[in-house]
């Protein structure tokens, strides 16, 4: 585990300037192999965890201390910051956001992201969304750690019917009650992605691609957008491996699956092995 003043130092410096990648571990194995893979950050990502844990990804499915547990796993397993998928902050009240956010940054995460919807599925109102996102801000600010605050409307997830427009109100009302970085996902067009780089600028703007659009790393930091992440697809990648070679070994009995996996050798150096 990296020092966590050194990490969460790091991580800021990652966000002054270029795009860089922010790939999305859901267990120790799955982190500890991107490190290795040369990557300079890390976000865990809450979808990859609930499959995991054999549980859909819905809201409070996973209970903030098993969140917290899993994150504190994650940092200590790795010398690169972490960037913790906190959902809402799993609180329905501002003053709970804050206090798992306490809770969250006390396990040497670099950083945490909250998002916008409710515990059904909804946005919350925008005051509402705004007075969550500066508890959270109040929180780090009290404890003076260094932690960068992610703020996400879900505008494109949810399907509001303005969501470009929607985002940017929301996301600018976030920046100005400390947010450090501004996300939402599932924005895909080119168009759009520069609009809410433009609109959130000088801060930093996360991207989602959580599927092959076409864009690469380098067409996004033509946009101006400084990070990406892939949220649950890393791990659904996996997830589809598996099923393919499961399926065929149920269904027809024979072993074609197999291929393309891993070698024992490379994951167990990987892991630390001989």
């Amino acid at each position: 585990m990296a020092d966590a003043a050194a990490a969460r130092s790091t991580f800021k410096a990652l966000h002054a300037e270029g795009c860089f990648a922010i790939p999305n571990p859901w267990d120790v194995g799955s982190a500890r192999a991107l490190e290795q893979l040369g990557f300079s950050a890390l976000a865990t990502t809450s979808a990859g965890f609930a499959f995991a844990r054999g549980r859909p990804d819905a809201m409070d499915v996973l209970s903030v201390e098993e969140v917290i547990e899993h994150v504190a796993e994650i940092v200590a397993s790795v010398d690169v910051p972490v960037n913790a998928d906190f959902q809402a902050g799993y609180a329905t009240s501002a003053e709970g956001v804050a206090a798992n956010v306490r809770r969250c940054a006390s396990t040497g995460v670099a950083g945490l992201s909250i998002e916008d919807t409710n515990r059904d599925g909804s946005l919350f109102e925008p005051a509402e969304a705004v007075e969550r996102i500066a508890a959270a801000r109040g929180a780090i600010d009290e404890e003076d750690n260094g932690v960068l605050l992610t703020a996400r409307a879900e505008c494109f997830l949810v399907g509001h019917p303005n969501p470009l427009e929607e985002s940017i109100q929301r996301l600018r009302g976030y920046s100005e009650v400390g947010a450090d970085v501004l996300f939402a996902p599932a924005v895909r067009a080119a168009d759009q992605i520069r609009a809410l780089v433009e609109a959130v600028a000088p801060k930093p703007l996360n991207v989602l691609i959580s599927a092959d659009t076409g864009l690469s790393i380098s067409d996004l930091a033509e946009l101006g957008v400084r990070r990406v992440s892939v949220g649950s697809a890393l791990s659904r990648v996996a997830w589809g491996a598996f099923l393919r070679a499961a399926q065929e070994l149920a269904e027809q009995g024979t072993f074609g699956g197999l291929d393309g996996a891993a070698s024992f050798a490379t994951l167990n150096q990987m892991m630390g092995g001989g």
